[in-house]
């Protein structure tokens, strides 16, 4: 499990690479879904069933904020920041991917939510992903639920847990981090 978790991290760690050295490029010469699509649909050659590969796959049309709506996404909050823990972002949610499957075990193919980052302009750019197991589910007293070896957190406002993953923008605080420094609520 341990070497899982690794070579997923060291994926993360070359897509986020790739996405910076896009940031720094002019949107026509590189775009980074792009860049990030081709690295991770050559690594899904190796290993088909990383769940990684399978959530960048489910969410990769959710750049388009108009898809993930079309698809049942529903505004939840707007950008936020959690007191001194710091910024997550604006967040859409799928109600109707609640308590799929046990409800209790994540599935990246079908995650809860989608975290949002406004820009200038006012349109916003997707930086993460959530996933969501409610209390009702798998109780709040009992072992956090997991997925790829990261427990999920406490989120008593919304009676879920929740695991933020940061697959669509770096996180220097990690790939699972609860709030992202780099996201800004402008």
């Amino acid at each position: 499990m341990k070497t899982h978790a690794s070579n997923a991290i060291r994926k993360y760690l070359m897509l986020t690479a790739v996405a910076a050295l896009g940031a720094c490029a002019d949107e026509s010469s590189l775009a980074p879904d792009e860049a990030m699509q081709t690295q991770i649909a050559s690594a899904s050659r190796t290993k088909p069933a990383d769940p990684l590969s399978t959530l960048y796959h489910a969410t990769v049309r959710y750049k388009d904020l108009q898809a993930a709506i079309d698809d049942g996404f529903e505004f939840l909050h707007g950008c936020e920041t959690r007191g001194d823990e710091g910024p997550v972002g604006t967040v859409y949610v799928n109600f109707q991917r609640f308590g799929e499957g046990d409800g209790k075990t994540p599935d990246p193919a079908r995650p809860e939510a989608l975290i949002y980052q406004p820009k200038e302009d006012g349109s916003l750019r997707r930086v993460g992903i959530e996933f969501a197991v409610s209390y009702e589910a798998h109780s709040p007293e009992s072992e956090p639920p997991t997925f790829m070896g990261q427990a999920f957190q406490h989120e008593d406002e919304f009676q879920v847990w929740g695991l933020h993953v940061w697959l669509w923008s770096y996180n220097p605080e990690g790939l699972f981090a609860e709030t992202n420094p780099l996201v800004t609520c402008n």
